[in-house]
């Protein structure tokens, strides 16, 4: 059983020499196919880890409050708070605090609010909810306390950014499927070829009682070897690609959602063992469909 798997090895490495043109066209087919993919993926990966931060940074109730509210009666309120159904946690963010927040959100152009004379942000509470759907219920109440000036709650946000990451994931997948099934055409034609140069070479193997395996051998591993190599080269060139996009755009998604892009170690970890599993799956999925085809299988 090992010799012949090593024979079928080492023949699909000659195929795959004999015929160069074809498999350097399918690595670059399936390559640049693979790049794409990645692309969606990181793209798919960061709306949803985005979302999430925008979920628990603006599932929350800002209680903004008068001036003349002491920190002591904001504790009152805090405890009245706490004990609301759908509330998490209750804190209490002065308006030094809030300024602090600002600035780093601002990054580089926090330079900008040296200039103001005085502090004008209120001191506030911020109210964490274990429940969005109780938050409408929970603001109004807020909003009839004394002491209170105002009250934000960015539920419609939070909904409009949920709905645009669930459109921007379910049209990955889409592509995501395409782009699979194009990439086990290519390498299905691909050993076609193969099949169709050796046709009569395999009529004789027959004839003189080669076994089916002993056939399908090489041009199962040929199928397996180019989806290897396709998703070796696309790995190290979309790792590449993901590491330069969070350097350009990490400081702006840090600015507009308090949150930096998927770490690269952790994302790059991942697509490895994605891909060399796609490699995989589309070579062997590639020439079983060409074998059923040519050699019925």
């Amino acid at each position: 059983m090992i010799k012949s798997a090593l024979y079928s090895i080492k023949q699909a490495f000659k195929q795959m020499f004999r015929n160069k043109g074809m498999t350097f066209a399918s690595i670059f087919a399936i390559t640049a196919m693979m790049l794409i993919l990645s692309l969606f993926l990181f793209l798919s990966v960061n709306v949803e880890y985005l979302t999430e931060t925008v979920k628990n940074q603006f599932g929350t109730i800002e209680v903004f409050l008068l001036d003349e509210t002491s920190k002591d009666q904001a504790e009152n309120m805090i405890v009245s708070f706490k004990e609301m159904d759908g509330v998490e946690d209750a804190v209490y963010v002065s308006k030094e605090q809030a300024m602090e927040e600002f600035k780093i959100r601002w990054g580089d152009n926090a330079y900008l609010l040296n200039g103001l004379t005085e502090n004008p942000l209120p001191n506030a509470i911020r109210i964490t909810l274990s429940d969005l759907n109780s938050g409408d219920i929970i603001a109004r109440f807020c909003a009839t306390v004394q002491g209170v000036e105002d009250v934000r709650f960015y539920r419609d946000e939070v909904g409009k950014v949920v709905r645009i990451s669930n459109i921007i994931q379910r049209g990955a997948l889409v592509v995501i499927a395409f782009l699979v099934i194009i990439s086990i055409v290519v390498v299905s034609n691909t050993i076609k070829l193969t099949v169709m140069a050796r046709e009569n070479e395999i009529t004789i193997m027959k004839y003189i009682g080669a076994t089916n395996w002993f056939i399908r051998g090489p041009m199962f591993f040929e199928g397996i070897i180019i989806g290897l190599i396709s998703a070796a080269v696309s790995v190290g060139l979309s790792s590449l690609i993901y590491v330069r996009l969070c350097k350009v755009l990490g400081d702006q998604a840090f600015r507009l959602f308090s949150t930096q892009l998927v770490m690269p170690q952790f994302l790059i970890t991942n697509i490895v063992w994605i891909f060399l599993a796609l490699g995989i799956s589309i070579g062997a999925c590639g020439s079983i469909i060409s074998m059923r085809r040519y050699l019925k299988a």
